[in-house]
């Protein structure tokens, strides 16, 4: 189900974004102060195609840092995203060369 887009930002925040190497509970380098995307005109596909939902709606809170935090506890990855901050990683790509590299290290 589709809904209206509240532009509150947090879907600029909360997931991880590939195309745009950004990792999961980081704000996206785009996002403006206003909460609206600074290259929305050449977002790329992934933004482009996005559609709000009852997630949206789900998460609604007075900020967007208690909307991201509803987001990341939907899914289950607050932990991940506390990680990553913590980390000071702020690279998608190297977040989980990082885990892959930790994980390796666990089975050897």
């Amino acid at each position: 189900m589709s809904c209206e887009c509240t532009k509150c930002g947090a879907c600029c925040v909360a997931p991880d974004i590939a195309m745009l190497d950004k990792p999961l509970g980081l704000v996206c380098p785009h996002l403006g102060p206003d909460n609206l995307c600074t290259v929305y005109e050449q977002r790329p596909a992934t933004c482009r195609n996005y559609q709000a939902d009852e997630l949206c709606a789900a998460i609604d809170a007075p900020t967007l840092e208690e909307r991201v935090q509803k987001y990341l506890a939907h899914f289950g990855v607050t932990e991940e995203a506390e990680q990553i901050r913590a980390s000071g990683i702020t690279s998608l790509t190297e977040w989980r060369r990082r885990r892959w590299a930790v994980a390796a290290a666990k089975k050897a």
